[in-house]
């Protein structure tokens, strides 16, 4: 049996998306009480290919996840990095396990349905309890209580805020930073999954059971590719220039446009795009940085994890990692607390611990993305040149 704290809170968990099931688990496991409140009726699909990178994936070890979740999870893949032409810049057959051996930890390619299912199921047996549809509309940040749409009232010893980018509780929290909707950075997202049992080209088939990560780098533009559940599916996410109207954040998108942007990149890449059926189109947006991820008052009681703080674009594969981190973090500050009264200088710590690791990670994203731009210049002129 692990170590439990001294005391029992009522934790009230808004969001039972990773980073509020990552705080379900870990509060629980030191021994508290904890409630999930989620507005959808169940777990639900968001995106689809997931990369859990050593930060995390030795979280999830310690908390004991089925071993179907690992069994479906692809973890020997070599790394290929090519021109938007096809041409091979970079190649390393020994990438995720040389990382596994550097930080004994997976490098591991998921579905993300699958991870949440997993960590639903963990929480699940550690007696966490889930409210699902059933939204909330109001936060008491004094008091510890939370109001549904409904009208039903329930109060915690602690609040903690996973709601995600689009936070109702960071509206209530910080109204006067608050812009309303998210900023758009200018990029898009393609969202592809394709099945092996769809595929009939050999070529094509051995890709995605031979798994693979793969990057294509071009003008404006790059798409990253790699297998999932055991080489059965693979997963693209193609970004590009946004085109979503202003007041869109995600919609159905046309394959055969899809197709059109990337005509002129490699044809093996086209071939896997020629048997795309339906995709869809995520603009990829951010937020403001917040100054503080808590209230701070004489008996704080509120905290914020994941994308509901720190929302982070794709370019590291890092705003599960986080999400999970920071449940991982608050969940075991929880374990030493002895009385209520210091569940302030917990959260306290946890600001401290996690803030600016977050918000260095988010500035880091945008890096990449000057990067990705100017490597997208100089290679694409290049294969010109060729």
């Amino acid at each position: 049996m692990p170590p439990q704290s001294d005391i029992h809170l009522d934790v009230i968990v808004i969001g039972a998306g990773i980073s509020g099931l990552a705080a379900a688990i870990e509060t629980a496991l030191s021994g508290h009480h904890v409630v999930v409140f989620e507005a959808a009726g169940g777990l639900h699909e968001i995106g689809a290919g997931i990369i859990i990178t050593p930060n995390s994936s030795r979280i999830l070890k310690r908390w004991g996840l089925s071993d179907s979740l690992w069994a479906s999870t692809t973890e020997s893949a070599p790394l290929a990095i090519r021109s938007y032409t096809g041409r091979l810049l970079v190649s390393d057959g020994d990438f995720c396990k040389t990382l596994k051996e550097r930080y004994n930890a997976p490098f591991a390619f998921l579905h993300r349905i699958d991870l949440q299912t997993a960590l639903y199921a963990r929480a699940k047996e550690l007696g966490v309890g889930f409210q699902f549809g059933t939204r909330i509309s109001n936060v008491n940040f004094e008091t510890g209580e939370i109001i549904s749409q409904s009208g039903v009232k329930t109060r915690g010893d602690l609040v903690i805020a996973a709601d995600g980018l689009w936070s109702l509780c960071r509206a209530h929290f910080l109204p006067r930073d608050f812009e309303g909707v998210p900023r758009p950075t200018g990029d898009l997202a393609y969202r592809v999954v394709l099945t092996l049992d769809r595929i009939e080209d050999p070529e094509l088939r051995e890709w995605i059971a031979n798994p693979r990560m793969s990057m294509w780098i071009g003008p404006k533009s790059h798409v990253v590719g790699y297998s999932l559940r055991k080489g059965t599916e693979l997963n693209l996410v193609l970004v590009t220039p946004d085109d979503l109207p202003a007041d869109v954040s995600r919609q159905a998108g046309s394959a055969d446009e899809m197709r059109a942007l990337f005509k002129n990149w490699d044809p093996i890449l086209n071939r896997f795009l020629a048997c795309v059926h339906s995709v869809k189109k995520w603009k990829l947006i951010h937020r403001k940085e917040m100054r503080r991820w808590i209230h701070t008052s004489e008996n704080s009681n509120f905290v914020f994890v994941g994308d509901s703080c720190h929302p982070m674009l794709p370019y590291m594969a890092q705003g599960a990692n986080s999400a999970i981190e920071d449940g991982a973090v608050i969940g075991r500050l929880l374990l030493h607390i002895q009385t209520k009264y210091q569940i302030g200088k917990a959260l306290g710590m946890y600001e401290q611990l996690r803030k600016p690791r977050g918000d260095a990670i988010v500035k880091e994203t945008f890096r990449q993305v000057s990067r990705h731009t100017a490597t997208h210049s100089r290679r694409s002129t290049a294969d010109i040149r060729e």
